[in-house]
């Protein structure tokens, strides 16, 4: 804390220690819950989701997965499972919503309500590092070793130069 509030007065940095809370167990930020076990979809946000009735419309679809792409980061192969929900929202295409697309709008409900914890990495023992190339891109992730289990923190993926991070 103290390191904290040099900081700020060496930038000239100012706060209202009125709006300031301390030593919280948890800290609700831009839809994602962090606490000491790492980051959490907010379950408040989720409850949408769970309750979403089927898209009627290319709006609808746009909607949804605008949500559940918010917390993409959450769900391995998210780009795959949505794929199917993405041809009824282009232009020129007839609306069809098929047992298809009903599989992966379940799916994704599914496995966002159920979203892993993401860990924060701290310290630099016990990283395991993953990767996998082939000549059209690569991907690695990189994962904490804990006791009991292992969990992913980062995850990177990339095709040439383009690349991106995310935690997975």
């Amino acid at each position: 804390l103290k390191a904290i509030l040099e900081l700020l007065k060496k930038e000239e940095l100012y706060t209202k220690f009125s709006k300031c809370e301390f030593w919280i167990p948890k800290v609700q930020f831009l839809g994602h819950v962090i606490d000491n076990q790492g980051i959490h979809v907010d379950l408040a946000k989720i409850e949408s989701v769970k309750d979403w009735a089927s898209p009627k419309s290319p709006m609808e679809i746009r909607q949804y997965l605008g949500l559940a792409g918010y917390y993409r980061r959450f769900i391995e192969g998210f780009s795959k499972i949505a794929k199917p929900m993405t041809k009824p929202t282009q232009k020129k295409v007839k609306f069809e919503w098929g047992d298809k697309q009903e599989a992966a709008f379940q799916l994704l409900k599914q496995k966002l309500c159920s979203a892993p914890i993401l860990a924060l990495p701290e310290g630099s023992k016990d990283f395991i590092v993953y990767c996998d190339t082939s000549n059209k891109g690569l991907g690695a992730v990189l994962m904490k070793k804990e006791k009991e289990r292992t969990r992913n923190t980062i995850k990177s993926s990339g095709l040439g130069n383009d690349h991106w991070l995310g935690s997975s």
